[in-house]
């Protein structure tokens, strides 16, 4: 049995035992999620020899929650594959299945706890810090979380740290060994220490994060960080949300020094048939012959970039667009269709950054156009079904900074989710 397995086994009959005696809450709730995809273009232009993808991706998950007075804490074991990437019949698994998340909080006070191990982190819009859960697999930290929230008077205050080490050697060379604090675990942080405030009011509230992530050069021994300072606020009045965002990077990198931004504002209106969403979104890049001397691409590193630039992720999402940034300018809207709902949005990208091409002349700015719709509808009270079509079309300078030389681009999926709960007892 799989070690993950196994434990999880073992917390089950420690609660079959104890749960009914104990002054607590117990919910056992699981999730299937099979996700089936035609890929024509996603995240880059597709090409002519290229065939399009077609895959069905299904993520599996059981979760564990409890709660005292004092405490509580989290499971969440989780499987990710590709229907038929294992033989029907077979005695090893390549090891898909891993804990999603595993945290305690214990409560010094109704108003302040401490919260540990690994667990989503997941703020606002979630622009910078996101659970990245469209994404199968998700997004996860292991952390340690300060949280201090007052009901009364709506405010919150986070405090986190991270430190992360990996397992290239045995464990007891971590505590004396020349390389012992050397971090070989390629597209994640080393070190992690942020602060998060949010403050609601009448009409809307504000959240301010500070954020510093030190990353190991794998080239020598040395480390570099990089400070985010950001704001996020919305507010209301009537039929009007008027929400923007503001982040700013610095940092020395083994590039050169970092001076990037990142920032959003957007206007709905709210009217009896649909919700009107019109914004846009700057994100800075590297101008090609830049002579500063500085970097100015902007990374929102954590954040679940999938829900910003469009759903076909061709910015941000992996390595996609490189230092190019992006200009975003949206028209997004949702609307009752049937027994379900429809969203549609509308998205002209441009660069963030001045581009030139392989004879020095001056790229023209805009990027593609792109068209989003996802048609959701509840089947039964934990069934969901969703099916999504995006359209892009790539202009001349899409096709000189990416790989492939298709203008019309495409990407349809389908994804049902089943998510029982299974048991669930009620505090005495």
């Amino acid at each position: 049995m799989h070690p993950v397995l196994r434990l999880l086994s073992m917390a089950l009959v420690l609660f079959g035992v104890n749960v009914s005696t104990a002054k607590a809450q117990f919910t056992l709730s699981a999730e299937v999620r099979p996700r089936t995809e035609f890929r024509n273009g996603f995240k880059t232009p597709t090409a002519d020899e290229n065939e399009p993808a077609f895959f069905t991706e299904q993520r599996s998950r059981l979760y564990l929650d409890y709660r005292e007075e004092k405490y509580q804490f989290k499971l969440a074991l989780q499987d990710v594959r590709i229907w038929g990437e294992q033989p029907q019949i077979f005695k090893h698994d390549n090891g898909n299945t891993f804990l999603s998340e595993a945290w305690g909080r214990y409560f010094f006070r109704s108003d302040f706890s401490v919260k540990l191990g690994r667990q989503i982190i997941s703020y606002d819009n979630q622009r910078f810090l996101g659970g990245l859960e469209w994404a199968q697999q998700g997004r996860r930290h292991d952390a340690l979380l300060l949280i201090y929230e007052d009901q009364k008077k709506k405010t919150k205050l986070h405090l986190a740290i991270a430190m992360n080490s990996d397992d290239d050697v045995a464990e007891p060379a971590y505590l004396q060994s020349p390389s012992a604090s050397f971090y070989s675990v390629r597209g994640s942080y080393k070190n992690l220490m942020y602060g998060w405030f949010n403050q609601e009011f009448a009409n809307g509230s504000i959240s301010l994060l500070a954020l510093n992530a030190q990353f190991q050069n794998l080239l020598d021994s040395t480390t570099f960080s990089k400070q985010t300072f950001g704001t996020n606020v919305n507010y209301g009045l009537g039929k009007l949300v008027l929400a923007s965002d503001f982040y700013y990077q610095r940092g020395s990198l083994p590039g050169g020094d970092l001076s990037a931004v990142l920032a959003g504002l957007n206007l709905t209106y709210k009217t009896k048939i649909t919700p009107l969403k019109l914004g846009f979104e700057y994100i800075s890049g590297q101008n090609d012959g830049e002579t500063d001397g500085k970097l100015h691409a902007f990374s929102p590193d954590f954040g679940t970039n999938h829900a910003h630039n469009g759903f076909m992720d061709y910015f941000f999402v992996g390595p996609a667009n490189g230092n190019v940034g992006v200009t975003d300018i949206y028209l997004k809207t949702k609307f009752v269709l049937g027994k379900g709902s429809l969203v549609v949005n509308f998205h002209e990208f441009l660069t963030g950054s001045k581009q030139l091409d392989d004879v020095g002349t001056k790229l023209s700015s805009p990027m593609a156009f792109e068209i989003d719709m996802v048609y959701g509808r509840q089947l039964a009270p934990n069934v969901t079904l969703n099916l999504g079509y995006s359209f892009l079309s790539a202009s001349e300078t899409m096709l000189a900074l990416r790989p492939g030389n298709q203008k019309a681009n495409s990407w349809a999926w389908m994804m049902v989710t089943f998510k029982p709960t299974l048991l669930k007892t009620e505090s005495e």
